[in-house]
């Protein structure tokens, strides 16, 4: 009789972790380590295709896509970062 060792849904979700970069385009310092940015969200999500759809998914209301940082190991965390739309729509206007 065959037998499953551990969880078969590490391979199907890819866990995200959700941070706000938008003080590096407010003071247009240099990027930072990922673990030094507020955490927005920590969210699962189907680990198919991950690194293409990550620019499209809605991860939180009122912030776009900024770059994405893939997991070191297997039981990693994907770590995306965010800028509000609010600073990159007034910056866009001029003010």
């Amino acid at each position: 009789m065959a037998t499953i060792l551990g969880n078969l849904w590490d391979f199907n979700l890819a866990k995200l972790v959700v941070v706000d970069v938008s003080d590096d385009y407010r003071w247009m310092g240099a990027p930072l380590p990922h673990e030094w940015y507020p955490v927005l969200r920590e969210v699962w999500v189907p680990a198919w295709d991950i690194e293409d759809r990550l620019a499209t998914i809605d991860l939180v209301e009122g912030y776009y896509y900024d770059w994405h940082q893939s997991p070191d190991s297997s039981d990693g965390a994907w770590y995306v970062g965010v800028v509000s739309r609010d600073l990159l729509d007034a910056s866009a206007l001029g003010r």
